[in-house]
């Protein structure tokens, strides 16, 4: 059920919550040497806002007629994220010519998250965008943590071969 929006305050507060959701995310995302940061998530996750906005408003009786437009819409969006997620992959990879590993994967399907957040704020699910940014800034900090946790060790050995990694598993089977 989306709720289309009636005057210009819904769609300032629907733009606004997709600024702050992007904006949440992106400063989790902010460091040096990461393809995307604050003002990337902000301005995929407002984007993504306006552009499932722009078919709601068409639709001023409310009928919904354009609920196809709609479905399109989203799907472009998700889509044309998508194509910007694998460039960051792609120039992450770039840079590492020399390892054999894909970095930027998390990045990617991070600002493949902003967007899909900020449609739902576009759409006025503004709570859903809210919990939805709750739930990855948790994932994107405490996975993090958890992961180099000595109690916990969750492996990449799948991730990336390295003759130093190999020579270490096999001292490792050997034993």
């Amino acid at each position: 059920m989306f709720f289309s929006p009636s005057d210009w305050q819904s769609v300032t507060f629907r733009l606004t919550t997709a600024l702050l959701v992007g904006g949440a995310i992106g400063m989790n995302r902010q460091q040096p040497g990461r393809p995307a940061g604050l003002r990337t998530f902000m301005i995929v996750s407002l984007g993504a806002a306006a552009f499932v906005i722009i078919p709601l408003q068409v639709d001023g009786d409310n009928t919904f007629s354009s609920s196809n437009a709609l479905s399109r819409t989203i799907q472009g969006v998700a889509t044309g994220v998508g194509f910007l997620g694998a460039g960051m992959i792609l120039q992450q990879s770039h840079q590492t010519l020399r390892k054999a590993e894909v970095k930027g994967l998390t990045s990617a399907a991070t600002i493949w998250l902003a967007a899909g957040l900020g449609a739902a704020a576009g759409c006025g699910l503004w709570r859903m965008s809210l919990i939805g940014t709750l739930f990855a800034l948790v994932v994107l900090s405490g996975v993090k943590k958890l992961k180099k946790s000595p109690l916990i060790r969750l492996h990449d050995d799948n991730r990336t071969k390295t003759p130093e990694k190999d020579a270490a598993s096999n001292q490792d089977a050997a034993k």
